[in-house]
């Protein structure tokens, strides 16, 4: 399954909620989200990500400077931003529940994902 789709409509949530417990600068927002598994994530969809949600008033942003190179832009939430990811998270905690009971067969106490060789 194709995820850029996917990713698209869970960006904001991913980016607030890797920005709940530390700063960060573009790059390192982008590590971050791959390395909690959103390996296709864009770096160009990340930028534009936190450029919106700065925006939208849920990011606050400072500079930090850098010895090896050009200064760093961080980001970090805010009390909006944290308001925003806790609504976010609880509508996606229901979609994800109404999803995994679609996809999986309850049988025997066990959740079975649905296969009938059909791939589409």
């Amino acid at each position: 399954m194709d995820t850029t789709q996917l990713l698209k409509g869970v960006l904001d949530v991913a980016v607030l909620a890797v920005l709940r417990s530390e700063d960060g600068y573009g790059y390192d927002i982008v590590r971050r989200l791959r390395d909690a598994g959103l390996g296709d994530v864009g770096d160009a969809s990340v930028y534009g990500t936190l450029r919106r949600l700065y925006a939208a008033g849920s990011l606050s942003s400072y500079v930090v400077p850098s010895d090896g190179g050009p200064h760093r832009k961080y980001y970090a939430i805010n009390p909006q931003g944290r308001s925003a990811l806790h609504a976010q998270s609880v509508t996606w905690l229901e979609f994800a529940g109404a999803m995994s009971s679609l996809l999986t067969e309850h049988t025997d106490g066990t959740a079975d994902v649905i296969s009938n060789g059909d791939n589409s």
